[in-house]
């Protein structure tokens, strides 16, 4: 095959595979089989790697890079992407569109499912996708070009290749591809995402679009931002335009001139939201005209000419008929309500953990009581209040520990009860499991089903005994093969070298979380100085309270936890702590974050913010040097305006870090 042959035969195949994948993705009718597809990408494969010269930007091999971005670059986006006017009952929707009929009798309206996903930019360029980028703060986002090629539903070309187009669209993350990742973050025993738009943020900000594209997120294409080339009068007009040109449109969208036909939509929405297949979370209204919505303009945030009712969350009544009591790593005992089952936000629930004993108290909850529930958040499940008393008082949480027998305690100050015996089963399984995570001493592969089996067969009995673990031990156990055995040993063996304050935190001090094991550390330099340590040095780091101090103190010189470091210490993990600063201006500065940042995760601004030299509070007082503020800011930002205190954004904020 010579050039001239080769460069046919890739322009057939790259115009046929994005035809497939267009049916596939898009229409959700494939006409081809998937053995076919795969014989057909690989073919074009071979073809581009022999000739690289011929490779086309919009070849569907494209949609997986192969180098990991180091940074996201800012985009700034020339037509704001606005957020809209939040209402949440019916009558608001009636008079928006009172409103919009009284300057505009004639006017009609375009209701559309409003998708619970986050929100990003598509560039083309005479019918070629250039760029994508998220929102940001609706001005300034970031470019994830790489990470959105990985979405099959987005098209490379465009069917009409007209000079520039931008469109908006909601990545998503569909339920049942969020589901099997959380199944398969708990058992690595990592933290869950929370819910599915969570999780397509996260996914979309992978640095290795390779991870991006296992996460399998999707995208409805809903606005034209911008065009050249092509004119449109109505909003309508352009949602068929974009499905014309091969995007995956909003579904459901509706046009009409009446506000019942529009309450019509949100009802019949409503009803079926928890069959469909991805996440909502209301409807959005919009004026279809452009040339009204031009008139009617926009408040210094959203515009005048749309508005999104966000749906309340569902409540279902049903019989408590048990609490259950778990122990936790730290021996907190934690009452779980178990119910007859309902359906709730497109799910069976059967359970709600009531966290405490005031809690219970202060709701009255008993076994046998009618109790009213809902999922917050439409995700996690929680008893809202008991809606018909069935039964005398309220339930108390039992004197001995469940697991071990051994007397509950309750401190002074604390809503929590505890079992004090640091050799309670509970206990040491759930210590382990996170000591493992990602967070502390990040073993992969060790999630909590590894950690049960390890248990069982006697080969560990705490975190110490992972250091001992040989290669003949795991294959005598059902769930190790010669590869997997190797991984787990290579894990725990490579996590001797983390760094001193994930041990620390990984050793599941009580109210010592990763950022105050940090602090500890900065202040000590190892664990040898900080076991060593009085409670007035620990007291005396800014950020600590007495509580912390002793929790700090009293664990260290626990005769098990000082047997437990001595082993560790033995195995070679690392005690010494190498700080990373890179200046010190920041040094005596306290930053409060709040809100949503247009590019950073609040785990990022806080390394920054360490790594010169200042401190990450949680909350507002006269000690605070500034407020770092996001989208959605919430009474941290309300305090910092009535204190007089400094509020930045994170263009202010990275222009102090340069």
């Amino acid at each position: 095959m010579n050039e001239n042959q080769a460069k046919k035969r890739i322009d057939e195949l790259v115009d046929t595979l994005n035809k497939y994948s267009y049916e596939y993705y898009v229409l959700d009718n494939p006409s081809i089989s998937d053995y076919d597809y795969d014989m057909m990408n690989n073919e074009l494969k071979r073809l581009e790697e022999e000739y690289p010269e011929l490779l086309r930007d919009d070849s569907p091999t494209q949609r997986v890079g192969g180098e990991a971005v180091s940074i996201f670059e800012k985009v700034p986006h020339a037509v704001q992407m606005a957020s809209l006017q939040d209402v949440f009952s019916l009558s608001e929707v009636e008079k928006f569109c009172s409103r919009i009929k009284s300057e505009f009798p004639d006017a009609q309206f375009v209701a559309e499912p409003k998708i619970d996903g986050l929100s990003v930019s598509l560039e083309y360029q005479n019918g070629i996708f250039v760029r994508g980028s998220t929102r940001g703060d609706g001005f300034v986002g970031e470019d994830v070009t790489l990470n959105l090629k990985t979405i099959f539903s987005i098209p490379l070309k465009l069917k009409e290749p007209i000079p520039f187009l931008e469109v908006r669209g909601e990545v998503y993350m569909p339920v049942s591809v969020f589901e099997k990742l959380v199944k398969k973050q708990q058992e690595n025993g990592e933290q869950p995402f929370k819910n599915p738009r969570n999780a397509a943020a996260g996914s979309l900000r992978q640095k290795d679009s390779k991870i991006a594209a296992k996460r399998k997120l999707d995208i409805f294409c809903f606005n034209v931002q911008q065009c050249e080339g092509k004119e449109f009068s109505s909003h309508f007009e352009t949602l068929e335009y974009l499905k014309y040109q091969g995007f995956k449109t909003i579904p459901g969208y509706v046009k009409t001139d009446s506000s019942d036909d529009i309450l019509k939509k949100i009802e019949d929405t409503g009803k079926n939201r928890f069959s469909l297949s991805y996440d909502i979370d209301g409807v959005v209204i919009k004026v279809d005209s452009l040339s009204q919505r031009e008139l009617l303009g926009s408040t210094t945030k959203t515009p005048k000419w749309a508005v999104a009712y966000k749906f309340p969350p569902e409540e279902k009544t049903s019989k408590l008929t048990k609490i259950e009591v778990n122990v936790g790593r730290t021996g907190v005992i934690t009452p779980v309500a178990v119910f007859e089952p309902v359906f709730l936000a497109g799910t069976s629930v059967s359970r709600a953990t009531l966290h405490n004993q005031d809690l219970i108290d202060e709701k009255g909850v008993n076994i046998g009581d009618i109790i009213t529930v809902r999922k917050a958040g439409d995700i996690i499940p929680e008893v809202v209040n008991v809606s018909e008393k069935r039964s005398e008082g309220s339930y108390k949480l039992p004197d001995e520990c469940p697991v071990c027998g051994t007397k509950t305690v309750r401190e002074e100050g604390e809503s929590a009860v505890r079992c004090p015996n640091v050799d309670c089963p509970a206990q040491i399984y759930r210590s382990i499991v996170h000591f493992a995570s990602k967070p502390a001493m990040n073993i992969d592969g060790l999630g909590p089903a590894i950690v049960d089996s390890l248990i069982d067969s006697g080969l560990i009995t705490s975190v110490a005994d992972l250091y001992t673990i040989k290669f003949d031990d795991l294959l005598r156990l059902e769930k190790f093969k010669e590869k997997s055995a190797n991984n787990l040993l290579y894990s725990i063996e490579k996590s001797k070298g983390n760094t001193l304050d994930r041990l620390v935190f990984a050793l599941g001090i009580r109210n010592i979380g990763s950022a105050a094991a940090k602090l500890l550390c900065e202040r000590f330099g190892s664990l040898e100085e900080i076991m060593n340590a009085e409670i007035e040095e620990i007291c005396a780091i800014d950020g600590f309270g007495e509580i912390m101090a002793k929790n700090v103190y009293d664990f260290l010189r626990e005769p098990h936890s000082v047997a437990l470091i001595n082993r560790l210490v033995s195995y070679g993990v690392n005690t010494v702590y190498k700080k990373t600063r890179v200046d010190q201006r920041f040094e005596g500065k306290t930053f409060v974050l709040t809100g949503t940042l247009p590019t950073l995760k609040r785990s990022e601004a806080k390394e920054i913010i360490e790594s010169f030299g200042g401190k990450a509070s949680g909350s507002v007082s006269k000690k605070t040097d500034y407020v770092l503020a996001g989208d959605e800011a919430g009474s941290k930002l309300s305090k910092a305006q009535e204190l007089g205190i400094p509020v930045i954004s994170e263009d202010e904020f990275l222009e102090m870090t340069r």
